[in-house]
């Protein structure tokens, strides 16, 4: 074959959850918009905060088209970067500086430079707790390393740490987490990230070697009730987090982010260098300028959480009460509801009978469920609950 057959297949059909929202723009033609009710993608529609547009305004009004559009610094721009460890620093009583951080295209970009940087030889493994963003596993897979799962915890969501014990071997370079959690929900308490610490400590002494956290954190900021999420630096030295403002800003299109290694991590320095290189070796240098100088002057603000959590609050009422079986999410935008028969992907099947679009949580490594997403409109929430009782009676 004159081409990689592993980026053929990769790149010859969407990923699930693509697939489904590419089906809903074709029912809604068929049908119209409002008789389908699509959960299926990620995508804020709380509004950005005005803070962008107005830096937006003043930015393009201000600076001539080199200071505005040209290349910045590789890492990214050092104003950018002081602003972010400044936010951090004040908010989370850490001290960081800018040189712990390289700007990034989101948090898929992130994540792919980090595990291109830790891994070194096909045995490497590098670990995701379930249920897990499906992208995981082709980052990891791309960067050359094997690609461990943890079964999920379906009562709380939280970590299995006996399955984990098991798992981790002198060949674990990192263990993924994410919290607030796509696609649960579920955001993990600080006695999980104590115990998940101090088992990595444990485990890194054993085998004589360094197991890294890699912290996914794009919904960091969504959380409700007063739910606090661990800034997880603070409790393992050797954690690297990726970060993204396409949910806190709600810029998913804007693709800016950034990786932070901080001073802790062993052998930090030559850590963040590896970071570099495999940035360049990527081809992500220099993440967009514009939107890299909008976040040093928004960095810190966000839309308005209250309009999911009035969403997630309607759509758990309204399923509990037709009888499905929820986990109530204390962050991010979506929820884990049980499919009413053990194959998820059959269930999903017969709730497009009903122009229902739900997301099978088997690729996320967590069978039997299924992830709605609830950045949507509240309207189409309402308007659903008519098709959730239908596809709820033929069971």
């Amino acid at each position: 074959m004159f081409v990689s057959e592993s980026m053929y297949e990769l790149g010859s059909k969407r990923s699930a959850i693509r697939e489904l929202f590419e089906y809903g723009k074709m029912r809604a033609a068929v049908v119209g918009p409002e008789n389908v009710y699509d959960f299926s993608l990620g995508n804020p529609t709380v509004p950005a905060p005005e803070c962008v547009n107005e830096t937006i305004r003043e930015l393009t009004q201000k600076l001539d088209s080199i200071s505005l559009h040209g290349y910045t610094s590789a890492q990214g721009d050092l104003e950018t970067r002081k602003a972010i460890s400044d936010y951090l620093n004040n908010t989370y009583e850490t001290h960081f500086n800018p040189d712990n951080f390289y700007m990034t295209m989101g948090a898929a970009a992130s994540l792919s430079i980090a595990f291109k940087a830790l891994t070194t030889c096909s045995e490497d493994e590098i670990i995701a707790v379930a249920p897990f963003f499906p992208e995981y596993r082709v980052f990891v897979e791309a960067a050359g390393a094997k690609f461990g799962v943890v079964a999920p915890d379906t009562e709380h969501f939280q970590i299995d740490f006996g399955q984990l014990e098991n798992m981790l071997n002198k060949n674990t370079k990192a263990v993924i987490i994410n919290s607030p959690n796509n696609p649960s929900g579920a955001v993990y308490s600080e006695q999980t990230i104590i115990k998940l610490s101090e088992l990595l400590k444990k485990k890194s002494e054993e085998f004589g070697t360094h197991i890294f956290i890699i912290t996914d954190e794009p919904y960091r900021e969504i959380v409700y009730d007063g739910v606090t999420v661990p800034y997880v630096t603070k409790y393992y030295d050797d954690t690297i987090v990726c970060y993204s403002y396409s949910k806190s800003l709600s810029l998913p299109g804007e693709r800016i982010g950034f990786i932070l290694v901080p001073d802790e991590a062993y052998e930090s320095k030559k850590l963040y260098a590896a970071v570099c290189g495999a940035g360049r070796a990527l081809g992500y240098v220099c993440a967009p300028s514009l939107f890299q100088k909008v976040i040093a002057k928004c960095v810190g603000q966000t839309g308005d959480v209250n309009l999911y959590k009035k969403n997630r609050d309607l759509l758990y009422d309204g399923l509990t009460e037709l009888g499905y079986e929820c986990f109530k999410p204390d962050g991010a935008f979506y929820m884990f509801v049980k499919a009413l028969e053990p194959d998820a992907e059959k269930f999903c099947e017969k709730a497009k009978e009903e122009d229902l679009l739900l997301v099978s949580a088997t690729d996320f490594g967590c069978p039997g469920y299924v992830r709605i997403s609830y950045c949507v409109d509240e309207d189409m929430i309402k308007r659903s609950f008519k098709a959730f009782k239908a596809l709820k009676e033929k069971y």
